[in-house]
């Protein structure tokens, strides 16, 4: 008979377990028939159950996505997009269903008379809604390298819409943070505000709508969302508010395979997602440097290596700037990694003393802040096939407005456009040219799934957190891949962030000790301490054939595995 299914859900708490030394974690479940880290115990409970029922890493990374667009409505979702990273039988592949601006979006839609972004224009309502592609996405996922049904994959989504599901502290907390926004649509507030408020934790959560919706996706598939009467219902709603979203860009909606950003660093080879994700690009240029400089050979958790990584993020921040979807990038992966490039970022660090990022680039304001609310999946099955998948709304519950015959929410990706390019908006934050508006074209964006590998030995992880997701997964990676970390020690360390602009270090808590910001104040770091940092979930298959899963204890996280080791 085989062993329940075994799952951990990580507390906020753990947190403090963590620290810059040798502190103590928890460790990572670890079992022999597959592994899968989500943002949700019910939705890494589904991953594993379709593991169990003999669907391979894709199978169950689809199902877990389907099951955190119902019990995670705050970033799970049917009505935005995403990445995936696949190793399917030794395959590479990568898949591309970011939002896309509308037809009729214009380069100055969010502009007013004088050329100032209107407040709230492109984050809160429909106009602030690009052209889902999670529903394509998802399937074409499925489609090409799955083994159930999709009818299968479907069912545990649908059931938990249908036969509801427990209300967490942390959808909750959501709730009465963004209650104020939510109730400005009276289709969101009918179902997640009733009697004016959020349903109370413990309760349980039927979303009848959201149940017919998976019902349809898996009778017909993405047709079900892109035409007929839910995509009808999406142009009415988002025709209601302001918003520009039409039948006609669902049903032109397309999901691209793209080839994986490949690299290899420090005795590992590694595959990410290319633009329009600017985070692997990052992470590949952050371990190159770091490689060449001997980050390896230098005093763990001491200055030097926190000066080091400041000095390649600034670097790779501000390359950032000049990216955007490949149609308008100034830039490209290649000419980003190229030795040459390399070498010349290289040459302009000194060991002993902070760069000025004005120096860096003559760019004068910040670059484009991104919400954090995305969620990541990662699965490994019983074979060594392995899924990294990154989705997300934009903000918590993307624009607010949820499609009441679809039971789903409409995201705010627009707003990771650049509103006027080359000057700063209403939060003095500036973007590229490259990230301009333009129909059809997809925003930028800094999720970072990734896979690593050395012989059997493999990773899959990933993130939320917007900008900081790429710094996050580049730390998690040093700690596995140069310093031989448990997978739960490398995601629970503290953790430090730098983005070019503003011209701060960020440090968690016990990041740093006080004698290192001394140091690094003395070679002209401003260091200044955060609680924000990314949540990383990861899975690892080690050398002996066995799993680990890891989730975040910033989350919270949940992380299980299949045949656990007692």
């Amino acid at each position: 008979m085989r062993r329940p299914i075994f799952t951990v859900l990580l507390s906020l708490a753990a947190l403090l377990l963590a620290s810059a030394s040798e502190g103590a974690s928890f460790p990572a479940v670890r079992g022999g028939g597959g592994a899968v880290a989500s943002a949700e115990e019910a939705s890494t409970e589904v991953g594993l159950e379709i593991l169990r029922a003999g669907g391979n890493a894709v199978d169950a990374a689809v199902a877990t996505a389907l099951a955190l667009a119902v019990v995670h409505p705050q970033a799970g979702n049917l009505g935005g997009g995403g990445f995936a990273v696949v190793r399917m039988n030794d395959q590479l592949m990568s898949l591309d269903f970011r939002e896309v601006a509308p037809a009729a979006a214009t380069r100055d839609m969010y502009l007013d008379d004088e050329g100032r972004p209107w407040k709230d224009a492109s984050s809160i309502g429909p106009l602030a809604a690009g052209v889902p592609g999670s529903p394509v996405g998802l399937y074409e996922l499925h489609q090409r390298f799955g083994a159930l049904p999709w009818p299968r994959i479907l069912r545990p989504a649908r059931q938990l819409a249908s036969e509801g599901f427990v209300v967490t502290t942390r959808l909750y907390d959501s709730l009465v943070e963004e209650q104020e926004r939510l109730e400005r649509f009276p289709e969101t507030a009918a179902v997640w505000l009733p009697d004016g408020r959020p349903p109370a934790v413990g309760s349980r959560m039927r979303l009848s709508a959201l149940a017919r919706t998976l019902e349809a996706y898996a009778e017909q598939g993405p047709r079900a969302l892109t035409e007929g009467p839910i995509a009808e219902a999406i142009e009415r709603a988002s025709a209601a508010h302001g918003g520009v979203l039409r039948v006609s860009d669902l049903q032109s909606y397309e999901a691209v395979w793209r080839p994986p950003l490949e690299f290899e660093a420090f005795g590992w080879k590694m595959a990410a997602m290319d633009l329009p994700a600017a985070g692997g690009i990052i992470v590949a240029q952050n371990l190159s440097l770091l490689e060449s400089l001997g980050w390896g050979e230098l005093p763990r958790f001491g200055a030097d290596r926190a000066h080091l990584l400041a000095e390649v993020w600034r670097r790779s921040y501000a390359d950032r700037f000049l990216m955007g979807d490949p149609r308008s990038s100034e830039v490209d992966s290649k000419g980003l990694l190229a030795p040459e490039w390399l070498a010349y970022r290289r040459s302009t660090i000194q060991r002993d003393k902070a760069s000025l990022s004005a120096d860096i680039a003559r760019f004068p304001e910040s670059p484009p802040a991104e919400s954090p609310d995305t969620t990541h999946v990662a699965v490994a099955d019983a074979v060594g096939n392995l899924v990294t998948l990154t989705t997300t709304l934009n903000y918590t519950f993307g624009c607010r407005l949820m499609v009441p015959e679809a039971g789903f929410f409409l995201n705010n990706e627009m707003d990771d456009f650049a509103a006027a390019p080359g000057r700063p908006n209403l939060y003095g934050l500036v973007q590229g040219e490259a990230n301009a508006v333009r129909p059809g074209h997809r925003m930028l964006s800094s999720m970072t799934p990734i896979l690593a590998w050395r012989g059997e030995e493999a990773v899959a992880l990933g993130g939320r957190g917007g900008s900081r997701i790429p710094t996050a997964i580049a730390q998690v990676l040093l700690h596995l891949l140069v310093d031989g970390d448990p997978l739960q020690a490398a995601v629970d360390r503290p953790r430090l962030h730098h983005q070019w602009l503003p011209d701060v270090l960020r440090a968690e808590a016990d990041a740093l000790s006080p004698e290192t910001v001394e140091e690094l104040s003395s070679r002209g770091h401003e260091v200044g301490i955060w609680t924000k940092d990314a949540k990383v979930n990861a899975v690892r298959m080690l050398e002996d054939g066995n799993f680990e899963a890891a989730a975040d204890p910033r989350g919270p996280g949940s992380a299980g595995v299949v045949d656990p080791i007692q």
